[in-house]
């Protein structure tokens, strides 16, 4: 397969506004916080008075991709740019919030996935092949590989894929079974712009496979950024890009006992 290039990448975490805010050890960091939440960003108009932290999260992350890649909003506007959205627990407040009836009918749309992509497509336009992946960075792993097979059989010019976690809204629930994630867990959001390129890129020979081979560094990966589930491999291709280490990528995702491993070479074009 060929691999995409990298045109842009936004990212906003708990630890602060970019790559460069993410810290060298996470539970040092943190110091002793279990969770570092996003808040809610100062989003106006009323189109978002009832919108969730997660799709202004999205929207935000989104523009500062677009900052990233020195683009307007119409370079992403059209049928030439594709969405793919994954996420593992951006929709679990909204859910929340309406099972135990603070919701309302009016909330009612909020506690699907497909809503996060949905207002980002609405506020910028775009109107290409869209898909959802639910699942932590596994998932998302094969939302890139699925953005490289769009690109490489030309069903669209660019593809975005998006990834937001919130956790803050059901901190009571994550505390509750703590084998299953890794603290501090760490709200964030990251788009990655990707185009056509150059290099190769493999994915398990295009399938995902289980077992504890790759989970040793995306564990020490963890390690540095805290539990950012589905985000996690999003930041570990902005840690690439900053610190220029290789040409190639090993991106590993492990995921309640699930593993993935993509391996992205550059091209030299």
């Amino acid at each position: 397969m060929n691999a995409p290039s990298v045109r842009a990448l936004g990212l906003i975490s708990g630890w602060g506004d970019g790559v460069e805010a993410i810290p060298a050890d996470a539970t040092s960091a943190a110091a002793g916080r279990p969770l570092l939440s996003l808040g809610r960003p100062p989003v106006e108009g009323e189109r978002f008075r009832r919108a969730t932290r997660e799709c202004l999260w999205a929207l935000a992350v989104v523009e500062r991709m677009l900052e990233d890649g020195r683009a307007e909003r119409e370079a992403i506007a059209g049928e030439g740019t594709a969405l793919l959205f994954v996420t593992a627990a951006a929709y679990a407040a909204s859910n929340r919030a309406f099972i135990e009836g603070s919701g309302g009918g009016t909330h009612f749309a909020y506690t699907a996935p497909a809503v996060v992509p949905a207002e980002v497509a609405i506020e910028f336009g775009v109107r290409g092949p869209s898909a959802i992946f639910i699942g932590g960075p596994p998932a998302t792993l094969r939302a890139i590989w699925h953005a490289a097979t769009l690109l490489d059989r030309r069903v669209c010019d660019r593809a975005i894929v998006l990834a937001v976690e919130t956790f803050e809204e059901c901190a009571d629930l994550y505390a509750r079974g703590p084998r299953w994630t890794v603290r501090p867990l760490v709200e964030t959001a990251a788009a990655l712009w990707l185009e056509r390129g150059h290099g190769t890129l493999a994915l398990d020979g295009g399938r995902v496979a289980r077992g504890r081979g790759t989970a040793g560094r995306a564990s020490r990966l963890r390690e540095r950024l805290g539990d950012t589930f589905a985000c996690e491999p999003l930041a570990a291709v902005g840690l690439w890009r900053r610190e220029a280490a290789a040409d190639t990528l090993v991106l590993d995702g492990a995921w309640q006992g699930e593993t993935a491993h993509l391996m992205w070479q550059k091209g030299a074009g």
